[in-house]
């Protein structure tokens, strides 16, 4: 798609708020939600906006996002300064509802948009990876793996990859399983972002 070549950032980001691509699958019309910046340190790679974030325009505007930035040790103000986070995820409008909860990420839009903007990212030392479509983009190897699995398996400290469960309250029950993820590992990875954007 031409629309995709030769994006400069942040001031080419007209022509993805402009995208349509997938307008016929979406219930509720296009709008991309995402954070960008290109001095950005911390890359958020996440599933879809949900039904609160193509309300407002803002990304994890929401329950998650109240979670996901305690996870992080980060207020507001930081987690929204897009010179310390980048948020792209792999479907940037809000999908629609399904069964069980919203519906995957529309996979024209990684196919479209994923690597042309990911290549400007190029400050990103640390990518947060939420969810399993996500995971199956970045980590391919990973993508059978159970989640526990991969989660436990990190070296929080030097990684490039971090994989988080999803913050969700339909997350919960997983939580509360797996407890060990927010008594020990949630402060490894909170130390590893202070260091981050300090630096």
């Amino acid at each position: 798609m031409p629309f995709a070549q030769g994006l400069s950032l942040p001031q080419d980001c007209l022509k993805l708020d402009a995208c349509n691509h997938c307008e016929a699958h979406l219930p509720l019309g296009p709008r991309p939600i995402y954070q960008l910046g290109p001095e950005a340190k911390i890359l958020i790679a996440s599933q879809a906006p949900g039904l609160a974030a193509h309300n407002s325009g803002i990304a994890f505007d929401d329950p998650s996002g109240v979670r996901l930035r305690a996870w992080m040790g980060l207020d507001e103000s930081e987690f929204y300064d897009a010179n310390n986070i980048a948020i792209l995820p792999m479907g940037l409008c809000y999908p629609g509802r399904g069964k069980s909860g919203d519906l995957p990420p529309r996979p024209e839009c990684a196919q479209i948009w994923r690597k042309p903007l990911m290549s400007q990212l190029s400050k990103v030392k640390l990518t947060l990876i939420i969810g399993r479509h996500a995971l199956k983009w970045h980590l391919p190897e990973h993508k059978h793996t159970p989640l526990q699995a991969v989660v436990q398996g990190q070296d929080f400290e030097n990684a490039r990859n971090i994989v988080l469960p999803h913050p969700s309250p339909r997350n919960n029950i997983w939580l509360a399983k797996n407890r060990w993820f927010e008594a020990e590992t949630v402060p490894m990875i909170q130390q590893r972002i202070k260091v981050l954007l300090r630096d």
